[in-house]
């Protein structure tokens, strides 16, 4: 069975990228990531962009775009995307006085739809990006994301699933995407530290990285995500160590 691409969330790196933005995307393909997931465009325009990727021979995973952005300029969206490649557009978060009740979270589903729907139109895929809050009971007893799931129609609305936030919220990574067989293009392989639960370079902590990366494929994965939010040391040694960790095991 052919490899999963494995990416970088640029996000991990974006002290390293405020000073030096195509330095850094340099360093990212020389350590052998096939892909970046992008959180920013270091000032780039979308051609000077396009350009300092196809010149490091790194594809688009997908791009991290705030809910407010659909909401002000989509054409904008739609268009960066389908210039970059990408295709897939993900809502990384949603602000708390837009998630306190379970209406709250219908709302956020219609907008998903609305927005989904239009990117499909498009040849884009929407996905929304998961923390741990949305795991937690709201005052009807159901978790956020499964409204979110369960509202949103599978073809227009998909999920990037972030394993370590599944793991903090007390759920099991694996389960979860197999529930949603179909529906997660994207899977972030955030490992957690065994002792204290903070983020981890993959391959050094408690996430079930072998089970969820022998599951990716049947689930239909395009892309497993390197992401660290903190790290406790140089976040280009742990960015290295993450993937050097996946190659030793044969996953890159």
């Amino acid at each position: 069975m052919p490899k999963i691409p494995i990416a970088l969330q640029m996000y991990t790196l974006r002290e390293e990228t405020e000073k030096d933005f195509a330095g850094t995307i340099r360093k990212v393909a020389e350590i052998g990531y096939a892909a970046v997931e992008l959180a920013g465009h270091g000032g780039l325009s979308i051609q000077e962009l396009s350009g300092l990727l196809a010149d490091n021979h790194l594809k688009v995973a997908g791009s991290h775009i705030a809910l407010e952005a659909l909401e002000s300029d989509l054409p904008k969206v739609i268009g960066e995307a389908q210039a970059l490649g990408n295709r897939h557009v993900v809502v990384p978060y949603i602000s708390e006085d837009r998630r306190r009740t379970s209406d709250d979270y219908k709302k956020i589903a219609d907008l998903l739809n609305t927005y989904g729907e239009s990117l499909s139109r498009s040849g884009l895929t929407l996905c929304y990006h998961n923390h741990d809050f949305e795991f937690k009971a709201l005052e009807n007893g159901q978790m956020g994301e499964d409204i979110l799931l369960e509202n949103t129609d599978p073809l227009f609305v998909k999920a990037e699933v972030d394993s370590y936030w599944v793991l903090k919220a007390g759920q099991d990574p694996v389960a979860f995407i197999q529930k949603h067989t179909g529906r997660v293009p994207l899977l972030h392989i955030k490992d957690m530290d065994p002792v204290d639960d903070s983020f981890a370079p993959v391959g050094t902590g408690k996430l079930p990285l072998d089970a969820l990366i022998a599951a990716a494929p049947t689930v239909g994965v395009e892309y497993l995500i390197v992401e660290q939010d903190v790290c406790k040391g140089s976040p280009i040694e742990a960015v290295t160590l993450s993937y050097n960790n996946l190659k030793a095991k044969g996953y890159a």
